[in-house]
């Protein structure tokens, strides 16, 4: 069975849809590009169910407002170099979840190779929720993205919640650059309840304005980041609130990068009430020296994209002994204060540069 519809009776078999304005739910279970036109066009209630996507083919959703899109089993796709992505959904007043047991499958070990995006093979971004408006997105599964998994792009009004992204066989298999959730270009977002195991950066606040982030979980990565910010068509990051968050086994945890020679803001941003536990690298990182070219850090902090109205309060954790416990490299900064702040385990900063007075910060 490709198709079925819902009229108040469950019709088994069908493999086209009924052309009825009372149809009100359509069950896909093979990829068909006309059937799931047709379920976009016909049903307000759309299932997806195991669904395999060929070798370089987008599964584009283009949703009629008012949607609710339902994943069910395992959804995976071909392998292909490409940039992808994998999936693209668009849509307004629309709501899109998955129901237990379901696993939107990246099989990313087919793509990885430790070298991420600066080299290897080319691989494609998992999910880009693209000009989605006034949206619900929920209990979603994603395992082994290829690379980022999440990009939350030219977006407003967007609630996530409960979403888990488990990309930890990248530890062993070679994954890298594999993102949980990005937010780019994007307005009034609220991320919470949010698990990630990944090898790069938890959830990353690349540009977008009234951002909440809550309750989220991260193990290994990169920790819970805003940037890079600069370098790109629009680079500023305004009034984000981060709280109520855990950070495990990181390479960082609470973490700020602007890019290097580049021009932009970071303004009004708070991390609260965060747990470190066991960080790798640093527990608390602001830099300004990124480069988004080579992915790593100048040494030498350019102030284009100032850091103002910064406020960190109740952070509290651990960092290992051959990690630095707060490390902070910018220009440019104003307006920081950090209180209730208790990072420990790993070893002093040699020099920090660029704290504004009176912010608290002891590195």
């Amino acid at each position: 069975m490709k198709l079925s519809t819902v009229l108040g009776l469950t019709l088994l078999g069908v493999l086209t849809v009924i052309q009825s304005s009372t149809a009100s739910t359509c069950t896909v279970t093979e990829y068909d590009v006309d059937d799931i036109a047709t379920a976009i066009s016909v049903c307000s209630k759309i299932v997806l169910n195991g669904i395999s996507v060929p070798p370089g083919v987008t599964l584009n959703l283009n949703l009629k407002p008012g949607t609710r899109l339902t994943f069910q089993g395992t959804t995976t796709w071909g392998f292909y170099e490409w940039s992808g992505p994998l999936l693209n959904i668009t849509g307004t007043d629309v709501e899109i979840r998955g129901v237990e047991n379901h696993i939107l499958d990246g099989r990313g070990s087919l793509w990885w190779d430790g070298k991420g995006e600066h080299g290897g093979k080319v691989k494609p971004l998992l999910f880009v929720l693209h000009g989605l408006q006034n949206s619900v997105v929920h209990d979603l599964n994603i395992t082994n993205p290829p690379y980022h998994a999440i990009w939350i792009e030219d977006s407003d009004s967007v609630t996530t919640y409960d979403i888990f992204v488990n990309s930890s066989d990248g530890d062993t298999l070679g994954g890298h650059n594999t993102d949980g959730i990005n937010v780019w270009r994007s307005n009034n977002v609220t991320l919470e309840r949010t698990i990630v195991y990944n090898q790069d950066d938890c959830i990353a606040l690349k540009s977008g304005t009234n951002i909440v982030v809550k309750n989220t979980y991260c193990f290994g990565g990169h920790g819970l980041s805003i940037g890079s910010v600069g370098g790109r068509d629009y680079n500023i990051v305004e009034n984000v609130l981060i709280s109520d968050s855990e950070i495990v086994r990181s390479d960082n945890g609470i973490r700020i990068k602007t890019v290097y020679g580049a021009t932009g803001s970071v303004t009004n941003v708070t991390y609260e009430d965060t747990i470190l536990n066991d960080i790798n690298n640093y527990g608390i990182i602001i830099e300004g020296d990124y480069d988004i070219n080579t992915g790593g850090p100048t040494g030498n902090a350019t102030g284009g994209v100032p850091i103002k109205h910064f406020i960190l309060r109740n952070v509290v954790g651990s960092v290992k002994p051959s990690g630095v416990n707060i490390y902070v490299l910018v220009k440019n900064a104003t307006d920081w204060s950090w209180t209730g702040i208790n990072v420990s385990g790993g070893k002093k900063a040699d020099d920090c540069e660029g704290i504004p007075e009176d912010s608290g910060i002891l590195c």
